[in-house]
């Protein structure tokens, strides 16, 4: 489109560009730039963010972590390569993203079970469940629990654990947790991520298909046991029942819930 002169005023000139490119010294004209697109709305940049992240878990997803370049993210999104530093930072960034996005739809998926009256049995549920997120999504579920930055887990992957704490909680106000719930949760995340992790690395033909019902198995009986535990007697079992409960009652102030939390954890875990 044809610039415009346009009389201001006090008599100057000056042209109006809109609909149209400055021209260069070289001929060429500048075009909107992705950081202009992405100022024109929450909903190009949003649009920009999902298509970036989709992209990048399908490079993933066929060639493993080296095939999420930068360039060939911005090709398969169709955004320019300052799009994805703008909205990410970095290619650390993006991947963070991608684990997100992952986790995310791990989440839904274990969202979508329904708690039974067997706390026990709803962990056996959730442990077959994250294995088979791991075999159907190897690349993703490595750069998840393998290819992440130590000691810094996404918000995503602090939820997923939240979810698993949960379910040992619930556990432990049945009566049947064994150990600290702490230790519990921990152990059980350790288990089925290396289990996981080692399926995934063993070539399919050779995959031991017992080998994540053992290790489940293993994993459940170190933590529970077959009776409610507070009818054994002892008072580590019962503090790990008390302890589980503790957040349910009103009956105390906080200090003093705080207190008897410490005295609980210190019955149920005497080496600490």
């Amino acid at each position: 489109m044809e610039s415009e002169d346009v009389t201001a005023a006090d008599g100057t000139h000056t042209v109006n560009r809109e609909g149209s490119h400055e021209a260069k010294p070289d001929g060429s004209h500048d075009t909107p730039s992705d950081g202009n697109r992405d100022r024109d709305g929450n909903g190009t940049r949003d649009g920009n963010r999902e298509r970036i992240v989709a992209a990048a878990a399908r490079l993933l997803s066929d060639g493993g972590p080296d095939a999420v370049s930068t360039r060939a993210v911005s090709s398969a999104a169709g955004v320019q390569p300052p799009t994805i530093y703008r909205l990410f930072g970095d290619k650390q960034g993006l991947l963070d993203a991608v684990v997100a996005y992952g986790f995310t739809e791990y989440l839904s998926s274990k969202a979508a079970h329904e708690a039974g009256d067997d706390p026990v049995e709803d962990l056996r549920a959730g442990w077959d469940l994250h294995i088979g997120l791991g075999l159907a999504n190897p690349a993703l579920y490595s750069l998840m629990y393998g290819g992440h930055r130590p000691g810094v887990p996404s918000p995503a992957a602090v939820a997923a654990f939240d979810m698993l704490a949960r379910l040992i909680r619930r556990i432990a106000e049945a009566g049947r947790l064994a150990i600290p719930e702490e230790r519990a949760a921990a152990l059980v995340h350790a288990a089925g991520c290396g289990t996981t992790l080692t399926l995934i690395a063993t070539p399919e033909a050779r995959r031991d298909p017992e080998l994540s019902r053992t290790a489940r198995e293993a994993a459940i009986a170190a933590i529970t046991t077959d009776a409610p535990a507070a009818a054994e007697p002892g008072p580590v079992a019962a503090a790990v029942t008390l302890r589980a409960a503790l957040p349910r009652t009103d009956a105390l102030t906080v200090p003093e819930r705080n207190l008897l939390r410490e005295w609980l954890d210190r019955i149920a875990d005497p080496a600490r």
